[in-house]
């Protein structure tokens, strides 16, 4: 079986494990990291069904003064990057996801991106929903990268990779951060 198969398998997986064993969860935590010391533009995203919540680190980002700019897709699948005001009246529900409304910053240097994942190995491995679009942003990006994780996600078990994936600086679960 190809990484491409293997990947997707690893998704439907995944996915059940993380229905099967939700718990609600904050990631409060990551904000006393030095990374988020000293930056100013900050890519983000709303979580959706049983992903680690983001509803609580968005709103504490922009109280803290920081700029949250939350992904769009755009054609072909690629990520624009939205400045949001935390008003959840700015968001609009695509599939099964929330999007900014509003025109993409395209000039927008993010400093650090909050990134969602499925799981990651202790490589910075990143396995996510499968369409490539944060891959591609990611590549884009100079950011520091850290991806939003439940316990057990963070695997010891290395991820198949293709040559297109990123991989990110961190992940943190819950309890810890783990750098790569």
């Amino acid at each position: 079986m190809g990484n491409k198969e293997n990947k997707s398998q690893l998704r439907k997986q995944y996915r059940k494990e993380r229905a099967d064993r939700f718990i609600a969860d904050s990631w409060l935590h990551i904000l006393s990291a030095k990374e988020f010391e000293n930056i100013k533009n900050i890519g983000s995203y709303i979580s959706y069904e049983f992903e680690p919540e983001t509803s609580d680190l968005n709103q504490r980002l922009i109280a803290a003064g920081k700029t949250v700019f939350l992904p769009k897709v755009i054609k072909d699948n690629d990520l624009a990057w939205v400045k949001w005001d935390g008003n959840s009246a700015n968001l609009k529900k695509v599939g099964k996801s929330y999007e900014p409304i509003g025109d993409a910053d395209i000039n927008v240097n993010l400093d650090l991106i909050i990134v969602p994942a499925l799981h990651v190995d202790r490589a910075g491995n990143r396995l996510g929903q499968g369409g490539g679009s944060y891959d591609r942003a990611l590549a884009k990006s100079k950011a520091w990268t850290i991806a939003l994780l439940h316990r057990g996600e963070l695997t010891s078990e290395p991820l198949p990779v293709e040559p297109h994936d990123q991989k990110v600086k961190a992940a943190a679960t819950p309890e810890i951060i783990v750098r790569f």
